[in-house]
């Protein structure tokens, strides 16, 4: 079968999911609809502001359905008279009902941004970060009626770098998902492929990040703040107190350094960067953003600010 006769739809909404809506389109599959979540109000303006998936489906005139509650039955009823062959599925942010994946042909295929069985749910990048993993990588799934529970088809693995962010990683994952979705819908349409099932026992639930996850103790060892740090960027982003306001960190370097000083406390201090004693070790900091302004280096908060050996963070 030509791939211009595979009729697509595809799910998807935020930067993840661009990448491989691009390759599906350029590798000439017939991408019928797009479903993302409705825009959403950004700024003080409340101006509203398109999902990057919406953006992407609009260059390439594909048609763009944004459903609040894709639960509803004239979505279902929408999707029959598409017609599709394939339901493609990446970080959409609603969960597919029963009659809608037993509509396509070729089932409903999810690119998903971890190892499966492991990091299920809606924030693995972040998890393996913060967790400490040293490898992930992208899976694709047949969907099924549970979380990221369907049989998996395909993996690419990729080592987590030692200073990397979530972001980053982010970045390097979406690239791979476009990777994998063209060579999984290959083997698909072709039926040369393996089901394989997840196995329960292995999984971890990626739990949703909310702003108080990044509220840093500095009982714990200078490496899993630092894991905070960057696994939380760029949101919720990590945060201590100093001086009575708010301050988030952006950038740091773990320290094997065991100078005396108690957990929070500023240790040492140049004209470029501060360091924090840890619960074990120490947190070298080089970004930072303080209440009510931008991020900066340290070079920049130092200079207008006044930071002391003794100070602490966090109370």
């Amino acid at each position: 079968m030509d791939k211009k006769d595979i009729k697509v739809v595809y799910m998807g909404t935020p930067e993840f999911a661009v990448d491989p809506l691009e390759a599906i389109v350029k590798e000439g599959y017939n991408v019928a609809a797009c479903f993302t979540q409705p825009d959403k109000m950004k700024g003080r303006s409340g101006k509203l502001v398109p999902s990057p998936v919406k953006e992407c489906a609009v260059k390439y005139d594909i048609p763009v359905f944004q459903p609040d509650r894709l639960r509803n039955s004239e979505n279902a009823e929408i999707i029959k008279d598409i017609a599709p062959d394939m339901i493609i599925v990446a970080a959409y942010g609603q969960i597919l009902p029963e009659e809608i994946l037993n509509i396509p042909k070729y089932g409903c295929i999810n690119i998903h941004a971890s190892l499966l069985p492991k990091y299920r749910g809606a924030a693995p990048i972040e998890w393996c970060v913060i967790n400490g993993e040293k490898e992930t990588g992208v899976t694709t799934m047949f969907m099924a009626k549970g979380l990221d529970t369907g049989d998996m088809i395909e993996k690419i693995v990729t080592p987590i770098g030692e200073t990397e962010t979530a972001e980053e990683l982010r970045k390097r994952l979406t690239g791979l998902g476009a990777e994998l979705i063209i060579s999984t819908m290959e083997k698909i349409v072709s039926g040369d492929y393996t089901r394989t099932p997840q196995k329960d026992e292995e999984s971890n639930y990626a739990v949703m990040l909310k702003k108080e996850m990044g509220q840093i103790d500095w009982n714990l060892p200078a490496e899993n703040i630092d894991r905070l740090i960057r696994g939380l960027r760029p949101w919720p982003t990590a945060f201590t107190s100093f001086q009575g306001k708010s301050l988030k960190l952006f950038k740091a370097v773990p320290l094997a350094d065991e100078a005396e000083g108690a957990p929070g406390e500023v240790i040492a201090r140049t004209k470029k960067d501060f360091t924090v004693k840890c619960g074990s070790g120490a947190l070298k900091i080089l970004s930072v953003q303080p209440e009510g302004k931008k991020e900066m280096d340290s070079v920049a908060f130092l200079n207008g600010n006044k930071v002391e050996i003794g100070m602490k963070l966090g109370e």
